[in-house]
């Protein structure tokens, strides 16, 4: 499988309810590197494993829209826009934020990640 057809399947995988989601798509050695609107992170394994469940405790739904997914050799540009419908809300989807992240596959998993994210405003634009 390609390092795009991976990410794809892990952006169209149910995020918000697969307790596996870690187990299945990331590597033992992975790498988040994420600058966000509160500054930056740098989350391993576990710190992914626990952002997963977290996820799971307050999104029934979390939905991506991609417009741009690039691949080069063993990395993948994505930039896309993610929808949640909370626990609290369950039919009203929102826009929670726009990212752009390159992401290196490595042993047919997600290996290292470089994200930028933007919560989304009353301004976001629909592209």
């Amino acid at each position: 499988m390609s390092p795009k057809s991976i990410l794809e399947k892990f952006y169209n995988s149910d995020l918000a309810n697969d307790p596996n989601v870690v187990q299945d798509f990331f590597h033992q050695e992975c790498e988040l590197h994420w600058n966000s609107s509160n500054g930056f992170a740098l989350l391993k394994y576990k710190d992914i494993d626990a952002f997963f469940q977290g996820v799971r405790a307050s999104y029934n739904n979390l939905r991506f829209v991609h417009t741009h997914l690039l691949e080069s050799g063993d990395a993948v540009t994505s930039r896309h826009h993610l929808y949640a419908q909370t626990i609290e809300e369950p039919d009203e989807e929102v826009l929670l934020a726009h990212f752009i992240a390159i992401w290196e596959v490595k042993d047919g998993k997600l290996f290292r990640c470089y994200e930028l994210s933007q919560l989304a405003d009353d301004k976001t634009l629909s592209s």
